[in-house]
């Protein structure tokens, strides 16, 4: 079994180190800095093994070069030209074994067109997702279309409930101050803010998230729920027929939340 640990970085950022239970060796995703990657390293003994990337932003990848002159690892991530220091490049289907761990690799592009997630399936399924799904909320959409970041999600909503989701930010309760304006009363949603406010009131990460969690309170994933699409149509003015228009105006809606 993996033990996953976050690495915080600039205001918000997990980078997320893993390795197998015991173990000094390990991977890290999404290293958008190296130093404070390089202190948890010097701090547990660890060597780092490999580097995983979801997708091409500067606050997902600046770190590659440091950690790469302090460790000749392959760099697993998107077959994208933005990504130049990537030296494993992955699409969708494709699978590969780290640090005892089976990973498959999803193309879930929207907020970047080279977007991938890694995907473990074992005993304690995981989720590297980036910025695709967050806990109770989802990505903007910048490069890709709301169609397109729809199909995404719900190819992530297809994994097993009890899937862990290790997203790389920390904007659960925004996200879910956000889910409150769409569906205020909600009771399992608003039982998870008062359960997700406890933890950062201690300083906890809200992070990892479970599929079933998402499914159960996140708006991006209900959106043939009868009650996000009243409360999509109420706010957009007009009637919205599928899902992916229902998901755009709530996107929308965040934007300018």
């Amino acid at each position: 079994m993996l033990e996953i640990t976050p690495v915080k970085a600039f205001n918000d950022n997990y980078l997320w180190l893993f390795r197998p239970s015991g173990s000094k060796e390990c991977g890290i995703v999404d290293p958008g800095d190296a130093s404070p990657v390089l202190a948890a390293l010097s701090a547990g003994g660890l060597t780092l093994s490999a580097i995983l990337i979801t997708h091409h932003h500067g606050d997902h990848t600046g770190g590659i070069a440091a950690l790469k002159a302090a460790f000749d690892v392959p760099v697993y991530g998107p077959d994208s030209p933005n990504i130049p220091a990537v030296t494993h490049p992955l699409r969708e289907g494709d699978e590969i074994d780290l640090l005892g761990e089976h990973f498959s690799i999803l193309e879930i592009p929207g907020h970047t067109m080279d977007h991938i997630a890694y995907v473990s399936r074992g005993q304690a399924p995981v989720l590297f997702c980036g910025d695709t799904l967050f806990a109770g909320g989802c990505g903007r959409v910048f490069e890709g279309t709301h169609g397109m970041m729809h199909q995404s999600l719900q190819k992530l909503a297809g994994l097993e409930a009890g899937t862990r989701v290790y997203c790389a930010h920390e904007y659960t309760m925004s996200n879910l101050a956000f889910a409150h304006a769409v569906t205020p009363d909600d009771e399992d949603l608003n039982a998870r803010i008062a359960r997700e406010q406890g933890k950062r009131d201690k300083d906890l990460p809200t992070v990892p998230t479970t599929i079933g969690e998402e499914l159960a309170t996140n708006p991006f994933l209900r959106c043939n729920a009868p009650e996000i699409i009243e409360s999509a149509c109420a706010h957009s003015g007009r009637d919205l027929g599928k899902p992916e228009e229902v998901f755009a105006a709530i996107r929308s809606w965040k934007d300018g939340f």
